[in-house]
């Protein structure tokens, strides 16, 4: 009987293909059977790749009929690579049934890191990286989102959430009503072409995103710890150095406080009153 095989958990690029490691290039062109959950997709970076591996559909309606038959072939000596549409595989993607039981029988399960979206935003975000948490997506329905939301008020951590373009809005709405005046990232399109990383605070963020007729791409967010008042009293200083080189050259102060309190993750309302204040001194 042959020995067993292995299972790859492979890291896919989350939109620019560049970021495929050479390790995920090899193991995808050596593996005996790709798990994909759309094959279309997958079917599109393999071809960028010139592999020619065999693959199967693995996705949410498929997986609980599927993980025995992929386990059976893997116990046969057949080596396979998991992979999502996108980024690294479970991380808010199908697969864990297929891990869980891989790892109940002993068979061999293998990480191929890579490419995260969450792990992305979180690095560029300027939020505390030390302690943080992944939400994935909230709720659809709204009190369902609300009470998600009220939940995570005691929390210290950063937070780390997807959400969808269309909900984009709403979320942020019930988030800033909620959670306050907490700085925050919203990360759009990460990698790609139109690729839009925006900080301020949830109020400043949810009013920026109302304004937009139609959001679009795939949204990834990081929300700060509440800010504490040395911090904001920090931020205000810098607002206030802004104010002074941005007044400098001519722009008006309205607009001038409006940039600056989105830069920042201030409340406009304070940074307006910096500029008023400037402005008649």
């Amino acid at each position: 009987m042959p020995d067993p095989g292995t299972i790859y958990i492979v890291s896919t690029p989350i939109g620019n293909l560049e970021d495929i490691t050479l390790r995920a290039v090899r193991i995808l062109g050596e593996v005996d059977v790709i798990a994909a959950e759309d094959t279309r997709r997958t079917g599109k970076l393999l071809a960028h790749l010139n592999l020619t591996t065999r693959m199967v559909s693995y996705h949410d309606a498929t997986e609980a009929r599927r993980a025995p038959e992929l386990l059976k072939r893997v116990a046969a000596g057949e080596n396979l690579a998991l992979v999502s549409d996108a980024g690294t595989p479970l991380v808010a993607d199908p697969g864990f049934r297929l891990v869980s039981m891989a790892a109940a029988e002993g068979l061999r399960v293998v990480p191929v890191p890579g490419a995260s979206a969450p792990l992305a935003i979180l690095a560029a975000s300027g939020l505390p990286t030390d302690r943080f948490r992944f939400v994935g997506f909230l709720p659809s329905r709204a009190k369902a989102r609300r009470d998600a939301i009220a939940e995570m008020q005691a929390e210290e951590d950063t937070l780390v959430l997807f959400e969808t373009a269309r909900r984009l809005p709403v979320a942020l709405k019930d988030l800033a009503e909620i959670l306050g005046e907490r700085p925050a990232v919203v990360g759009r399109e990460l990698t790609k072409k139109y690729e839009e990383i925006r900080r301020g605070t949830l109020i400043s963020l949810e009013q920026h995103f109302r304004d937009i007729a139609t959001v679009r791409g795939e949204i990834v967010m990081a929300i700060g710890r509440a800010s504490e008042d040395s911090d904001v009293a920090e931020r205000l200083l810098e607002a206030e150095a802004r104010l002074d080189q941005r007044l400098g050259e001519g722009e008006s102060p309205s607009r001038a406080a409006r940039a600056v309190a989105t830069e920042l993750g201030l409340s406009r309302r304070e940074v307006y009153g910096l500029a008023h204040r400037k402005e008649n001194s």
